[in-house]
């Protein structure tokens, strides 16, 4: 593991594996007794529960106006505090549940609201967008938002198994010159935060190898919008372990081979709308520089570990505001929101921006086709931006 004075490759390479799975539930029995936002995993991790020593100063009065969207299982809409940032005004939210959007205004102190996304996002008072809604919503919706002028801030993952979507997210953002970020929430984990300026920084040297792994048990699955969890592939949602490669390096994986292994659980053996067997899908990649890396991804699977702190390099994340919080995943909720309302007032781009989203997301709709093949090797499509 990561030593408290030093870092080397080699401890680096152990510690995104470790970092990925930090978040996972351990056993169905921590079920019991738990509210339904505290089913999902990272809503029990805040990190070390305290924010950077750094000093966030403020250089701008402007206040961007913010429409949320979402408030499910998770209440995602308003977890990421962009009802606290002195820089934003959340000036409409909306959920199609009537009982979640009242109290979703009332979390966002927000006095409209609309009954569907649809309608929201043709408001001409909002600039931007955070779509919180149902994964398999979020390209429609990212979609709709841009075709209407507002900047996208959207939850993982950026698309949901289709590859036409992804292209066409990619060729919307650079045709409108809107800003895009998906809210990776592994990114300012402390680890790959710390992992990313050290790799910038020359301090890693080039990467051969590396691995990461998103074990999230979610067995019997979890509630979600029209059951769009259940048989869910689990490379349909990678970035949380891809993250530990590319938000790193900002690098890409080229070609693919994957192998799935069959679900412990009836509701993931074939029996779903996605016609998926697999509970977990263990994929090996070829990196753009010519490297390897091993992203593994699982819902029957407990895991465990988490990496302790390093110094050297200034290694702390950015100030955010003082009245707002860090939040869950790791305490990146607030970072994540603060560089998207960052890069809308610097008008630059945003850390995860639509390419290294979709180099996040794509690699799973890949990976899954190879799985299905018994591992036929499969090429990935490159975006850069």
């Amino acid at each position: 593991m990561i030593s408290d004075t030093k870092i080397s490759r080699r401890s680096f390479m152990k510690a995104t594996a470790a970092g990925a799975t930090a978040l996972a539930l351990p056993s169905c029995s921590l079920f019991k007794g738990k509210k339904d936002n505290e089913l999902i995993q990272g809503f029990d991790d805040l990190g070390n529960g305290t924010k950077s020593d750094k000093v966030w100063v403020p250089f701008s009065d402007r206040k961007i106006k913010v429409g949320l969207a979402g408030h499910g299982l998770c209440k995602f809409g308003v977890q990421f505090g962009f009802q606290d940032h002195p820089n934003v005004e959340v000036v409409a939210v909306t959920d199609l549940i009537p009982e979640r959007l009242k109290e979703m205004a009332e979390m966002a102190h927000c006095d409209k609201t609309y009954p569907s996304f649809e309608e929201m996002v043709k408001d001409p008072e909002i600039e931007a967008v955070y779509i919180a809604t149902d994964a398999p919503s979020h390209f429609r919706h990212a979609m709709l938002a841009l075709e209407n002028g507002k900047h996208v801030a959207c939850a993982v993952p950026a698309v949901f198994g289709s590859l036409d979507d992804a292209y066409a997210l990619y060729e919307k953002v650079k045709q409108t010159g809107l800003k895009y970020m998906m809210f990776e929430t592994s990114m300012f984990h402390e680890d790959l935060h710390k992992a990313r300026i050290l790799y910038e920084n020359g301090i890693l040297g080039d990467i051969t190898y590396a691995e990461g792994e998103y074990f999230h048990y979610m067995v019997p699955p979890l509630d979600s919008f029209k059951g769009w969890r259940v048989g869910l592939p689990p490379q349909y949602y990678p970035t949380h372990a891809n993250a530990y490669y590319i938000g790193v390096t900002n690098g890409t994986f080229t070609e693919v081979s994957c192998y799935g292994v069959k679900s412990i659980h009836p509701t993931m053996m074939g029996d779903n709308v996605y016609k998926n067997p697999f509970g977990t899908e263990i994929a090996l990649y070829r990196t753009d520089n010519g490297g390897v890396a091993r992203m593994g991804m699982s819902w029957d699977t407990p895991g465990l570990g988490r990496e302790k702190d390093v110094s050297g390099l200034d290694l702390t994340r950015p100030a955010i505001p003082d009245m707002v919080i860090e939040g869950y995943h790791g305490g990146s909720h607030g970072y994540l929101m603060n560089e998207f309302v960052t890069s809308i007032l610097e008008d630059r781009k945003p850390l995860v921006d639509v390419a290294m989203a979709l180099n996040m997301v794509v690699p799973g709709i890949i990976a899954h086709e190879s799985a299905l093949k018994d591992g036929e090797l499969l090429k990935i499509p490159q975006f850069k931006f």
